[in-house]
């Protein structure tokens, strides 16, 4: 009976076939495993500690904490905090007890999107982490810092994982190959273009293996090129999740190239998240942010073509929309810059925070009565078009007490280089009359 269940046991997954079994058979996260990197010290210590491991999907986060069991001969216990809740939690804690008592072996307690746990759930794991029943381990892909509890935070090491490059995911490729791959081949084209699906994990490129696998032997293909190759394999969709880090990093690189005055990467990284799935919309809210705080008054045409290109692709849609957008951003990225603007306003918030509250002075308010224009009030007033260029030299505009605040001031980039001019040919006239009084 035995034999019958065995002889139709499903085959392991590709993925699980070549999980590591050591430390050295792990690729990529060279600046954590190499020769004297952290966590090979961590491994060679002969003590573990309870660690966070941070990173995209396909990194190896699980393989490590697997790895990480095997090596201090540890129970190991596995949760996901999709799946998983505080009952779940109280059974691997009296596993990990039932582990200790019964053969002395210590628990690595490994969580699984451990920033889907809320804080009571995440704090139930703290008084068995100080005492040293478990070991826990960790893994997520959004910031710890945001997404993990501090007190847990504290008592945990964070590893930063990054995505695999090219070279490495062609050498998991190879190692593929050589288990599964022996009378199919693949164009050095249709492998390259693999791995560029792959977007660096690990796992997802073994997963597109296996599916081209499956495909070519249904269909009797024993070469796969790259027109092979995108016809059976689904639209890329690259490593990007709206709401979490890879989104907010796109976005502040989207930000900076265009502030940097650099086209190519603003277009770039405006095209990723297009093809990541963001609402194009929302690029083009931080293109008009983007405008007005970065550009300014050196230009201040940004400002109206941001809103523009918004109009436009509300009106147009996708995909003749996005083209607005890319106009805009690559406007925004040639622009002279000046954040002047911005700088004015955030300096004249916070001193008018600090400081008292003043009157307007007289010859600034308005007398819409008799009585008011008998008072005295607004008389002093100059009507600046009465004046030559348009200007009343030597005019107070502030309240009393407050002279020469120098809130704005222009750079020489742009139209602000001719207000910079301006300002200051305004400010001779004022020195002037001055003199006279």
């Amino acid at each position: 009976m035995t034999d019958l269940f065995e002889k139709h046991k499903p085959a392991a997954p590709l993925a699980e076939r070549l999980r590591p079994k050591s430390l050295d058979d792990v690729i990529g996260q060279a600046h954590l495993l190499g020769a004297g990197k952290p966590l090979r010290l961590a491994f060679e210590s002969g003590k573990p500690h309870s660690m966070i491991l941070w990173g995209p999907p396909g990194t190896g986060k699980t393989t490590l904490a697997r790895l990480m069991a095997m090596a201090f001969d540890a129970e190991f216990v596995a949760l996901s905090a999709v799946l998983s809740g505080v009952k779940d939690i109280r059974e691997a804690i009296e596993r990990a007890q039932m582990s200790l008592q019964q053969s002395g072996r210590h628990t690595i307690l490994f969580v699984d999107e451990v920033h889907r746990f809320n804080k009571s759930q995440q704090d139930a794991f703290l008084p068995y982490v100080e005492q040293g029943l478990v070991t826990l381990i960790g893994a997520t892909t959004e910031n710890p810092s945001f997404e993990v509890n501090s007190a847990l935070l504290s008592r945990a090491q964070v590893y930063v994982l990054t995505a695999l490059s090219e070279d490495e995911l062609a050498t998991l490729f190879e190692r593929a190959a050589r288990d599964s791959l022996q009378d199919l081949k693949f164009t050095d084209a249709a492998k390259s273009l693999l791995i560029g699906y792959a977007d660096g994990d690990a796992r997802r490129l073994l997963n597109l293996i296996e599916q081209l696998e499956t495909s070519a032997k249904t269909e009797g293909v024993l070469e796969i090129n790259g027109d092979y190759l995108s016809n059976a394999l689904s639209s890329n969709v690259r490593r990007f999740d709206k709401g979490g880090d890879e989104f907010h990093d796109q976005i502040s690189a989207l930000h900076k190239s265009v502030r940097g005055s650099n086209p190519d990467a603003a277009l770039y990284w405006m095209c990723r998240m297009l093809d990541g799935g963001a609402d194009p919309l929302y690029i083009g809210r931080r293109l008009i942010r983007a405008a007005v705080e970065d550009v300014g008054l050196a230009d201040p045409r940004a400002l109206q073509i941001s809103l523009d290109a918004c109009e436009t692709y509300e009106r147009l849609g996708s995909p003749e929309g996005e083209l607005a957008l890319a106009q805009a951003t690559l406007y925004l990225a040639c622009a002279p810059k000046s954040n002047a603007a911005y700088l004015a306003y955030n300096k004249t918030l916070s001193f008018i925070k600090n400081d008292q509250s003043r009157q307007v002075p007289g010859h600034l308010r308005n007398a819409p009565t008799k009585l008011m224009k008998d008072l005295g009030i607004g008389q002093e007033y100059r009507y600046p078009h009465d004046s030559p260029e348009a200007y009343a030299a030597g005019e107070s505009y502030l309240p009393d007490g407050i002279q020469d605040l120098k809130l704005y001031q222009p750079t020489a980039r742009g139209l602000e280089g001719k207000i910079s001019e301006k300002l200051a040919h305004l400010h001779e006239l004022d020195k002037q009359t001055q003199k006279k009084t």
